[in-house]
C-alpha cells in the first residue's frame, strides 16, 4: 500500500517541478525582454513606491531609502 503511494507522489512532485522548465529560442527572447514583461514596468514608479513604503515601514532596504515611520526624511 505504501509503495505505489509513494510511487505515485513521487510522480506528481517530479512532474510539478519540471512542468516550468522551457526552452526559450533565440528569437522569443527579444518579446521576453519588452519592458511590459519586466516584474516593475516602470523603474521610477517602482522607486517611487519603494520610498512610500520604507519611509512609512521606518525601514531600510538595499537601496539607499530609509525613513522615520512619520514619512519625514
Amino acid at each position: 500500500m505504501i509503495k505505489p503511494l509513494l510511487r505515485y507522489f513521487t510522480m506528481i512532485t517530479v512532474s510539478l517541478l519540471f512542468s516550468a522548465c522551457t526552452y526559450v529560442s533565440p528569437w522569443e527572447k527579444g518579446t521576453l525582454a519588452r519592458q511590459e514583461m519586466m516584474l516593475a514596468p516602470d523603474p521610477l514608479e517602482e522607486r517611487l513606491r519603494d520610498h512610500v513604503f520604507y519611509a512609512k515601514e521606518a525601514s531600510s532596504s538595499g537601496s539607499a531609502v530609509s525613513g522615520g515611520g512619520c514619512g519625514c526624511n
